[in-house]
């Protein structure tokens, strides 16, 4: 028998989607406070090129942006760090909804995966309301998408941005296997 083993802790990397610049920059600071430092920031892109989903909610053209957190964290983790940003959301309301939206999600050695409130047969039910999608997956180096990911995420702006992240990743798990 197999004796279960402490997880390796990940990348954590939130996308954020968003309208307002000057809201952007309110909740990246917000997650700093919870998280830690910022280490990468994606270049900023409309979001509204490839759904137009979130306009009416969010009041406008949508842009995103991803950015990754200097420390890894343990993966058991994400449904709690999803329960937080929702918290964040519900904190930025407008009369339309959600201000931003924001999509936590972990870089392992070969996977993306993200947390969401939604259900679908693809996702695994973490706990209190939480599920855990496999976005991308890592392999022959490079990200392999699937019918479900998103569209702006198979884009290969997107996946350079997350494969830049995944080599910081793999530098910082040279020095450790669990970060404190």
């Amino acid at each position: 028998m197999a004796t279960p083993q402490k997880f390796e802790y990940e990348k954590l990397v939130i996308g954020l989607l968003y309208a307002d610049e000057d809201l952007l920059e309110t909740v990246k600071k917000e997650l700093t406070v919870l998280y830690g430092e910022i280490d990468s920031e994606s270049e900023k892109y409309s979001f509204s090129e490839f759904s137009e989903y979130y306009d009416g909610e969010i009041g406008g053209t949508v842009f995103r942006q991803f950015v990754s957190f200097r420390e890894p964290v343990d993966p058991s983790r994400l449904a709690e760090i999803k329960l937080k940003t929702n918290d964040i959301e519900d904190t930025h309301c407008g009369e339309t909804g959600r201000m931003i939206n924001i999509d936590p999600g972990l870089i392992g050695h070969g996977k993306y995966v993200m947390a969401t409130t939604k259900n679908a047969s693809w996702r695994i039910a973490l706990e209190k309301g939480i599920y855990a999608e496999l976005t991308l997956s890592y392999a022959r180096k490079q990200w392999i998408d699937f019918y479900w990911t998103y569209c702006d995420v198979k884009s290969p702006r997107i996946k350079a941005y997350l494969g830049k992240v995944r080599k910081i990743y793999l530098g910082q798990r040279k020095g450790h296997c669990h970060a404190n």
